[in-house]
């Protein structure tokens, strides 16, 4: 477990960025670089934490950059223009974010110094249309040009180029982690499992894109934590990518809608409304290379996840289950 030390977290107020904000605090310093698009952090309260210090700023800003990860031991960059209908409307943004953003995180690593490991984060999106059972050294797809939906996708496989190189040139110890589908309480933006749950806790038509046949593997937000901590941790971590995910949390979109309207004992109408845009029709990782390097694995199965985050929407919606 990490002690008393400094942790520096682009993005940070973000969904994941808070998850870790909560699970790190208590015991170390984190310092959160965030333009508050959205405020998870705020949220939850951690934003007053007296462990948690929130610098309002956008990793474009070179300077500011580097004066936040001033006395950093650990920086992770998560900070990116995340959700597809956000993509779709700010391509040229979502890559200057990415590439700009990542460049300077990297360079104000190397030229400080004493950062024991920097975590880029990229996406499953590198893995195009189809991927399944994708490993880390699978080829990765990149999508047509023009069509925005790749945008994001093709400028975080750039990132991790930067990322690699940053470490075999310069010796800054870089590793990437490409998530797979997160959710679970706490959750804000586009996804799906989000969406869902809030709709069908109000009794509202959940919407599903097409037929609803697209295949995703879901991983509960407390395993990509325990997965990002041993990035962190582990030596064997330096220089690699991982695929974070679980595998045996695999469902079509449709019977998601499903599982969660049953699960929360709702009454929403499923309507199947037309989606013309460029879409992941499968994504299913393998994550055999964190296992054997890291020793992550994902612990919570879809059923539990879903129940515990129906139960933390009700509470923050004042709802009785």
């Amino acid at each position: 477990m990490l002690r008393d030390k400094t942790l520096m977290i682009t993005g940070g107020a973000g969904f994941i960025g808070t998850a870790l904000t909560r699970r790190l605090a208590d015991h170390n310093r984190v310092r959160v670089l965030d333009v508050l698009r959205r405020n998870a952090l705020g949220e939850a309260g951690l934003d007053e934490h007296p462990n948690v210090e929130l610098v309002k700023g956008d990793v474009r800003d070179f300077d500011l950059v580097k004066r936040t990860m001033q006395g950093a031991d650990y920086v992770l960059h998560m900070a990116s223009i995340a959700g597809v209908d956000t993509v779709l409307k700010n391509p040229v943004l979502t890559m200057e974010v990415s590439l700009l953003g990542t460049m300077n995180v990297l360079r104000a690593a190397r030229e400080l110094g004493g950062v024991e490991r920097l975590v880029d984060f990229s996406t499953s999106e590198v893995f195009g249309s189809h991927a399944f059972r994708v490993g880390e050294a699978d080829v990765t797809q990149l999508g047509a040009v023009g069509e925005a939906r790749w945008t994001y996708a093709v400028s975080k496989l750039a990132t991790e180029h930067l990322a690699h190189n940053y470490f075999k040139q310069y010796g800054v110890p870089a590793c990437a982690i490409r998530p797979f589908n997160i959710y679970g309480p706490g959750q804000v933006g586009e996804g799906a499992v989000h969406a869902f749950v809030v709709r069908a806790l109000k009794d509202e038509p959940i919407e599903i894109h097409n037929e609803g046949d697209q295949i995703r593997a879901w991983c509960y937000i407390d395993d990509i934590i325990e997965g990002i901590v041993l990035a962190l941790m582990r030596d064997e971590a330096v220089g690699q990518t991982f695929n974070i995910g679980n595998p045996r949390s695999t469902i079509t979109i449709y019977q998601l809608a499903r599982l969660i309207k049953r699960l929360a004992g709702s009454e929403s109408e499923l309507r199947f409304v037309p989606w013309d845009f460029a879409d992941v029709e499968l994504r299913i990782p393998d994550v055999r290379k964190a296992e054997e390097l890291l020793g992550f694995r994902a612990t919570t199965d879809l059923d539990d996840g879903i129940d515990r985050t129906l139960d933390w929407y009700r509470q923050q919606l004042g709802l009785r289950a």
